[in-house]
């Protein structure tokens, strides 16, 4: 009686075997680590950067003025095609100020401010003044949100200027220094929005305020008073410009 008992225990234990196993492959597999979030890394200003620009410049004269009392009024004014480049360097000081410094050169096609005509004994004579190209050194202050950054300036600026040319109607003339310089204060305002990592684009006004200049007309030149001194006061070259930029980014 007792070896049968234990040939049925070690049968039913052969039985239960499977089911054992069987129990075993439906167990829940071990889960899965939760996925790993990258860090937020916000976009930074803080670099080198070196562009390109081009837009409109137009200049404001009020008028020449001669030492003999003429007023040399109705200056034509023309907007004129304008394009160069600049290279900066900015710092981002946290998540939105941002500062820097920036310089650019520009040339100016034909921009030739011409008076209206004025009798001076017996010829009609007319003032121009011309510039050829525009540089400037300025500061740049600005508010970051994120890939966009509004933006102030302030600084210096320096024009090459064919200086002064009276003409006569008659078809005379004479001019002054064709290398003269000219600077005066730069104030301006601009957008910049960083498409990529690495490049921007932009759109920029500038004013650019000249000192006053004058001109002092040879002695024995023909057709015109030698001595006359021609000057002219508040003469501003304002720009608006679009652009772009390359920024090597620090980070």
């Amino acid at each position: 009686m007792r070896g049968l008992l234990r040939a049925v225990a070690l049968a039913s234990a052969t039985l239960a075997m499977p089911g054992f196993a069987n129990a075993a492959d439906l167990a829940l597999p071990p889960a899965s680590p939760p996925p790993t979030i990258p860090a937020y890394i916000p976009f930074s200003w803080t670099g080198l950067y070196i562009g390109g620009n081009l837009g409109l410049a137009w200049t404001q004269s009020h008028g020449f003025t001669d030492s003999l009392g003429n007023t040399f009024s109705d200056v034509t004014e023309n907007p004129v095609f304008a394009g160069g480049g600049q290279v900066g360097a900015n710092y981002q000081f946290n998540y939105w100020l941002v500062v820097g410094v920036e310089a650019d050169f520009d040339w100016m096609s034909n921009n030739n401010n011409q008076s209206d005509g004025v009798s001076i004994g017996t010829n009609i004579i007319k003032v121009s003044a011309t510039e050829r190209w525009i540089t400037t050194l300025a500061a740049r202050v600005g508010v970051a949100v994120e890939r966009g950054l509004f933006y102030v300036k302030g600084g210096g600026g320096w024009v090459g200027a064919n200086q002064f040319t009276l003409t006569n109607v008659a078809g005379t003339s004479v001019s002054g220094s064709n290398n003269s310089t000219d600077s005066g204060w730069l104030a301006g305002a601009g957008f910049e929005y960083a498409f990529t990592p690495h490049w921007t684009a932009k759109v920029e006004y500038d004013f650019l305020a000249l000192t006053n200049s004058s001109f002092t007309v040879p002695a024995g030149s023909a057709s015109f008073p030698g001595g006359d001194i021609v000057s002219t006061k508040n003469r501003d070259i304002q720009m608006l410009t679009i652009g772009f930029n390359y920024l090597f980014n620090w980070h």
